[in-house]
């Protein structure tokens, strides 16, 4: 059975009391989905997230502790069967690319809690990326501006880690996701997740822009080079 399929389970962290009351209503709609806990700052996002081991934690990008970047981070490190969407009021492709390289999957701006958390929370659950259309818009023209730029283009401003590194490599090669998934470890549903986090983070649109990428950045040789 799914996670999407069985009742949800959801840890929600957020500092302001009103903003946690809002959201438990949105949720509280959604037949079938529980909030299995409350955080009020990062670090006790962390613990419970650890202890409840949710299906998706809501968590606020500015809280006192550690903050919402932080959180993810180690929320992803001790449980990563558990999605994170992120809550925020900034509308930058800057913080956008901050939170996807984080960890997290989704990224709802505050004003737009009413219309899109629900789907998001559903998207996210079953490994799926989730982007309001106004965020999609913000990193869109993000990308645009950093193509636009003269020089050795933007792709190299936003560099990959080393796991994303490692993922672009086994793609370039030709293989497939599931062998990707074989060769590292992980679950197909993992790879297919970071490789749409490696095309939005680089402003990629197919397998063949991700090759030329990755022959560009001498991830993987150019064909016919001399080794």
């Amino acid at each position: 059975m799914t996670r999407t399929a069985k009742k949800l389970r959801i840890l929600l962290a957020d500092d302001h009391e009103l903003v946690r009351r809002g959201i438990r209503g949105l949720l509280r709609a959604r037949g079938g989905w529980k909030v299995v806990g409350e955080a009020v700052n990062g670090r006790e996002a962390v613990e419970k997230t650890t202890k409840l081991k949710p299906d998706v934690a809501i968590i606020d990008i500015s809280m006192p502790d550690l903050d919402g970047l932080q959180a993810t981070r180690q929320i992803r490190e001790a449980t990563p069967n558990t999605e994170v969407v992120i809550l925020s009021m900034h509308e930058s492709d800057q913080m956008v690319r901050r939170v996807l390289e984080a960890g997290a999957l989704g990224y709802v701006l505050k004003s737009d809690l009413a219309t899109h958390l629900v789907r998001a929370v559903k998207d996210v659950s079953g490994g799926k990326l989730f982007l309001t259309p106004k965020v999609s818009g913000i990193v869109l023209k993000g990308f645009l501006k950093t193509a636009s730029q003269p020089g050795p283009a933007g792709h190299l401003q936003v560099r990959p880690t080393p796991r994303e590194v490692e993922i672009i490599r086994l793609l370039a090669e030709g293989n497939s996701n599931k062998k990707v998934a074989a060769d590292l470890g992980i679950t197909v549903r993992t790879v297919e997740t970071y490789r749409a986090k490696i095309m939005l983070k680089l402003g990629l649109h197919s397998l063949a822009e991700l090759i030329h990428y990755a022959i560009r950045s001498k991830i993987v040789p150019q064909p016919g080079a001399s080794e």
